[in-house]
């Protein structure tokens, strides 16, 4: 026996050592090179795009953000989820909004360029925010995806210095060369950009 270690003192050394080795594989597994991601706007959920999806950047160092892009999905909200996690799917916004309850999931931080606006320049100096629903089918314009959609637009414009205006705050279908037609002509800009300046 050592020196200096009284019997007491080394059996619970070898009880607390016993423990640990039988506490250690109960711990719930952290995958290899896992981390905690925060998000941008407050209360959000991260959902992770694919990282085959955007572009990382260092934005508003590399690129200044001069717009916010609204985009209605044509899809459910899962699925959009799921196509932005596809990395052949080649597509992603920062934002999406759920139509029930306005729920907010974030799937690219703001300093990186989301593919959303199909237009480069557009990409690099905007985010987009998708919203659940159907352009022709105004029933997924609820109270609650407009009212948490414009307060999500509202912070960006109050962190970027954008103008909450009709100028900055655009439709998919503003951005140049835009094929598509979202938010679509049953989407209230009018309201829409009241709340964004009431939030």
């Amino acid at each position: 026996m050592e020196r200096g270690v009284s019997p007491v003192g080394r059996r619970l050394l070898l009880k607390s050592a016993a423990l640990a080795a039988v506490a250690y594989p109960l711990l719930p597994a952290t995958p290899a090179g896992a981390r905690v991601r925060a998000v941008d706007y407050p209360g959000a959920e991260w959902v992770a795009a694919s990282s085959s999806n955007y572009t990382a950047s260092s934005r508003p160092t590399s690129y200044p953000v001069d717009y916010v892009v609204v985009h209605v999905t044509q899809e459910t909200y899962a699925n959009t989820l799921k196509i932005f996690q596809d990395p052949k799917k080649q597509v992603s916004a920062h934002y999406l909004v759920r139509s029930a309850d306005g729920h907010v999931a974030q799937c690219v931080r703001e300093h990186d360029i989301a593919w959303h606006a199909g237009n480069w320049d557009y990409n690099t100096r905007s985010i987009g925010i998708e919203h659940e629903g159907w352009v022709d089918q105004p029933a997924y314009f609820t109270d609650a995806l407009y009212e948490r959609s414009a307060r999500l637009t509202a912070a960006l414009c109050d962190t970027y210095g954008i103008p909450k205006d009709r100028s900055h705050i655009l439709g998919h279908t503003e951005v140049p060369g835009a094929d598509h037609t979202d938010p679509g002509s049953h989407w209230d800009w009018t309201r829409y950009i009241r709340l964004v300046n009431t939030a």
